[in-house]
C-alpha cells in the first residue's frame, strides 16, 4: 500500500513538471492573424524563442508575394518600422524564418514590404504586441 502511495505521488509530481514545461513552451509562442494585402494574403507569422533568440516564422501555407523585392518588415507598438531580411533569396529560396535583432523591443505587426516599389504587400497583426525579452 505504501508503494502505491509513493508511485501515485511520483506520478502527480511528474505530471506537474510536464505541465510546467509544456506551459513555458506555449507561453513562448504567439501566432498572428492572417496576412491581409494585395500580394501577401495567405498564411500567418509565428513568434517563438529558440535558443534564447526571438524568431519569426512564416506558416506552412504562406505563399511568396509576386513582387520584385519583398522583405520582412516589423512594426512595433510605437509605430517604429524595421525593414529586415529579404524574403526571397538566391536560388528561389525563401527566408521563412528570421531572427529578430536585439534592438527591436516589441512586435505589433509584420509586413511583407516591396523595397523596389516601396509598398506594403500585406501584413499580419498580432492580437497584442509581443514584448521581446532580452534573453
Amino acid at each position: 500500500m505504501d508503494q502505491i502511495r509513493r508511485l501515485g505521488a511520483m506520478i502527480v509530481v511528474a505530471g506537474a513538471v510536464l505541465f510546467a514545461i509544456t506551459s513555458s513552451f506555449a507561453a513562448e509562442m504567439h501566432t498572428s492573424g492572417p496576412f491581409k494585402g494585395v500580394k501577401a494574403n495567405t498564411g500567418r507569422v509565428i513568434h517563438s524563442v529558440e535558443g534564447g533568440k526571438q524568431v519569426l516564422t512564416l506558416s506552412h501555407d504562406f505563399k511568396n508575394p509576386d513582387a520584385p523585392d519583398p522583405h520582412w518588415q516589423v512594426i512595433d507598438s510605437k509605430g517604429n518600422v524595421y525593414m529586415l531580411q529579404k524574403l526571397t533569396i538566391k536560388g528561389d529560396m525563401t527566408n521563412k524564418k528570421i531572427v529578430l535583432p536585439s534592438y527591436i523591443k516589441d512586435v505589433a505587426k509584420v509586413q511583407m514590404w516591396c523595397a523596389f516599389a516601396e509598398t506594403n504587400l500585406g501584413e499580419a497583426v498580432f492580437d497584442k504586441p509581443i514584448m521581446l525579452s532580452s534573453k
